[in-house]
């Protein structure tokens, strides 16, 4: 699904990537692990080019989204982001935060479908009878969208026990509450991978259970994930692969059962010391 090749990222001339080299396929729970100050963010942000890369490729489904000519924000419809501070609107409700961007794109894309239209009936006003080309289908109105972004936002919001707060503003929620609902903003686009970075580490240690519990039912359920996280017992319990990043490079890369159990890199070895 994804494919990271010698991705390179420097501000103002010092080098916080310095050639990252990874494949992550479908279904893949990666979890990047590492010190303050290895990069780690900044290579979730390259992913999904909140900050570009300066050089090298990311490959997402058969596109190189670091090539500055692609339209990134057509790609990015199908990578969620999970932010560590939430990232709420504060002025709209749970529910609007929820629907925000679903409404947004199926709107974007229903004007666009009436604007060819528009456009094609000109086009073929003049045309002889055998070159004329169909409408597009348009089988919906922007009420009708609203109407069932507001049913999918109650549904993800059920799931996650807090549909009555779906008109509550997030300030009144907790941290735990907060981040529960900013995942879930994630899933109503349907993404096909979400990047998470450090979602937990914002909050009071009683509410990161219920914030990794959500996070666990998406893995057993099959989604994508790329997790920079501190949460090492998460990392063991759900990883798929877990990455050792120091110095803006993978230094070790393995599944959680001989990462932990028999790491190879000195340097990861060292830090498994101080934080197990």
């Amino acid at each position: 699904m994804i494919d990271v090749i010698d991705l390179k990222k420097s501000f103002d001339g010092v080098e916080v990537l310095k050639g990252i080299n990874v494949t992550i396929n479908k279904g893949d729970i990666v979890v990047v692990i590492g010190p303050s100050g290895s990069g780690k963010s900044t290579f979730l942000r390259c992913l999904n080019c909140m900050e570009d890369p300066t050089s090298g490729s990311v490959i997402f489904n058969g596109v190189d989204i670091a090539d500055m000519s692609v339209d990134i924000n057509i790609h990015r419809r199908h990578m969620g982001m999970v932010f560590q501070h939430f990232n709420l609107f504060n002025n709209k409700t749970v529910i609007e935060n929820i629907m925000l961007a679903p409404v947004y794109t199926r709107c974007q894309e229903l004007n666009k479908a009436r604007r060819r239209n528009a456009w094609l009936g000109v086009k073929n006003r003049f045309a002889p009878a055998d070159k004329k080309e169909e409408p597009v289908p348009v089988a919906t109105t922007k009420a009708e969208i609203k109407k069932e972004a507001r049913e999918d936002a109650l549904r993800l919001l059920k799931r996650i026990g807090l549909e009555d707060k779906a008109d509550a503003y997030p300030s009144t929620l907790s941290g735990g509450q907060k981040q529960r609902v900013a995942i879930v903003r994630s899933l109503a686009m349907n993404p096909d991978v979400i990047l998470f970075d450090e979602p937990t580490s914002a909050l009071d240690p009683e509410m990161v259970g219920e914030v990794l519990d959500l996070m666990k039912a998406l893995a057993d359920e099959g989604m994508t994930m790329v997790i920079v996280t501190h949460e090492m017992g998460f990392a063991r319990e759900v990883a798929t692969r877990v990455l050792f990043m120091d110095e803006g490079v993978i230094k070790e890369s393995a599944p959680p059962e001989e990462f932990f159990a028999h790491p190879k890199n000195p340097r990861l070895q060292e830090f498994l010391s101080k934080v197990l």
